[in-house]
């Protein structure tokens, strides 16, 4: 990759924030299809969700590792985006600072989303296992 100039580097982690709000916003919702998927024991749904969801994570991830080497590389090593954010001039740092908060929520409530599909799943599985193998040491005391 060739040098960024600041205002190409400036551009770049802009463009990145809005297109993981974005892409945040379709991974929530796809969480949510996941869920009524999940409750209803529909294999191939959650198949094609998963397909969904993997290039949009790992487009997310790699701006991620973008935005931190360019925040990095403009601000120093401990740089952090809420620091890149006070360097920008009105009306760019109002604009960014509110992309950012609703990123910052919506990758929190996708978090949530996620533990709460991960939990569903985990309990059926362990309800087909018993239902496959029966409990062991059923009988046992407690």
């Amino acid at each position: 990759m060739s040098r960024m100039t600041r205002p190409q580097a400036n551009a770049a982690l802009v463009d990145g924030v809005q297109a993981d709000v974005r892409d945040s916003a379709e991974v929530l919702a796809l969480l949510e299809r996941q869920f009524e998927a999940a409750l209803r024991h529909q294999s191939a749904e959650l198949s094609t969700l998963a397909g969904l969801l993997a290039p949009l994570l790992d487009a997310m991830e790699a701006r991620r590792q973008q935005r931190v080497a360019l925040v990095r590389a403009l601000l120093g090593e401990g740089a952090s985006m809420a620091q890149f954010i006070l360097t920008l001039g009105e009306p760019a740092q109002g604009a960014l600072a509110a992309a950012w908060s609703d990123l910052e929520h919506t990758v929190l409530a996708c978090k949530a989303a996620s533990t709460r599909n991960g939990n569903l799943l985990a309990e059926q599985h362990t309800v087909m296992q018993r239902v496959l193998h029966g409990e062991e040491e059923i009988y046992a005391p407690r």
